[in-house]
This record gives C-alpha cells, structure tokens and sequence, in this order.
C-alpha cells in the first residue's frame, strides 16, 4: 500500500487536535460548573474565577456575615467568597454592599438592583415540610425578604414558591423548622 505524502501527519495531528478538544472541553465542564452560592452581582463562573483576586472585602462588609470562603478543596475555586446557606443565609440588602466594594467587579451592583438576580435555585420537598403533615406553619413565608414576590402559603397553608420572584438568598432554607430543611438552594447555572 502506497502512503501520500503528509497522510500520515494529518491523521496524527487530527487525532491528536479531536483527543486535546475532547480533554479542553472535559476540563471546561469541571470549571465552568457552579457549584457554589455566590455572592449577589456575580460573574458568570469562569470570569468570576479570574477577576476574583480573593481579596475577602465582600465578607468583611456582608451585614449578615453570610459571604464566607471556598476551603482548599474547592480546587480553582479555593478562597473565593460563596455563601452557606445552612451556616448563614444572604439578607438581600437594598444597597448589596458587597458588590459595591468589590475592586475587580467579579461582584457587581447590577443596574436593576434584585431586579434579575438569581443566586440559587430553590426546591421544596413535601415529605419534610410539616405543613403536608398537619401542623401549621408559615415561617418561611415570613422570614422570606423579598416576600410574596417569592414565596407565600396557598390556600391549605403549604409553602408555593415563586420562582420569577424569588432571589435564592436561602432565607427559607436556613429558617425552616423541619430537620432537614424542607427547602433545598442550588447555585444558578451560568
């Protein structure tokens, strides 16, 4: 069999560019995925990682102290500032000092203020809310900063959330009674 000149580097150099694709787009996914709560007027992921410079200004000035910092084992994403809803939830500040004293706006006041904001994704799960069981309960509901916007009681007194209403600050999440939560806080996919 006779070989054209250049055949065999090209298959070489197309295997090896589809294998280093495949691996970039591997790596892309373990950095780009959110896996934690961050502070309001975050960048997206990626831009968030690069532009914090782990300066710790927005834990020093959160009013709740709820902005702590991802330990070694967050990988690229050590010492950047994420909140822990079940140590401290975010109050939803009018003002979002933290995004205002960030130096490198990986936080940001966005222009419409919570008008938008997303940090996390909340679900409710019946089977551990008391209300399903018969005892009245309405402290989510109360304890809520955005308010009805975001979650209210219907009509048998259960929790309803209103997701175009409700900011993922993890007030709920923290405040409810049931041991787990009822409510469970996922980080927003960028």
């Amino acid at each position: 069999m006779k070989f054209k000149p250049g055949t065999r580097r090209d298959f070489f150099r197309d295997a090896f560019g589809e294998w280093v694709e495949r691996l970039v787009e591997q790596a892309e996914d373990r950095v780009v995925t959110r896996r934690y709560l961050r502070p309001p007027g975050a960048l997206p992921e990626v831009g968030f990682l690069a532009a914090c410079t782990r300066c710790g200004d927005c834990i020093d000035v959160c009013p709740p102290h709820a902005i702590t910092t991802v330990g070694t084992e967050g990988g690229l994403a050590a010492g950047t500032p994420y909140i822990d809803v079940y140590r401290e939830a975010c109050t939803v500040c009018p003002d979002m000092p933290c995004a205002k004293v960030c130096p490198t706006e990986a936080l940001t006041v966005p222009e419409r203020g919570w008008d938008g904001i997303r940090l996390g994704v909340l679900e409710l799960s019946p089977e551990r809310c008391i209300t399903y069981n018969g005892s009245p309960c309405q402290v989510c509901a109360d304890a809520c900063p955005v308010g009805e916007a975001a979650l209210t009681m219907d009509q048998n007194g259960h929790p309803v959330i209103r997701a175009e209403g409700c900011v993922g600050c993890g007030v709920c999440v923290k405040v409810c009674v049931a041991l787990p939560s009822a409510f469970s806080l996922k980080p927003v996919e960028d």
